[in-house]
């Protein structure tokens, strides 16, 4: 799998709890890829794009490293991404 879907990445990557809630978040413009806001939840995203995910009370910044075919545990998320706040703070 080259790309998935930005509301579907979100999802397995588990930044979110519901695939709805993923594409409401994307539809209201919370969430920006490569510095570009995207309002579009079918957006196919691909290694190595970088999202910055405004929540409820943080920001979220994540590299895009792979995806999967379903959603899995918090584990399995975490291979998903590289976050990238970490490295900085």
């Amino acid at each position: 799998m080259e790309r998935q879907r930005l509301d579907k990445w979100l999802w397995h990557a588990r930044v979110v709890k519901a695939r709805t809630s993923a594409a409401a978040l994307v539809e209201a413009g919370h969430v920006r890829i490569n510095g570009v806001r995207e309002s579009a939840p079918g957006h196919a995203v691909k290694p190595g794009d970088v999202l910055t995910i405004a929540l409820d009370r943080s920001v979220r910044v994540l590299k895009v490293i792979g995806f999967s075919e379903r959603r899995g545990d918090a584990t399995a998320a975490r291979v998903l991404y590289e976050d990238l706040q970490s490295r900085v703070e």
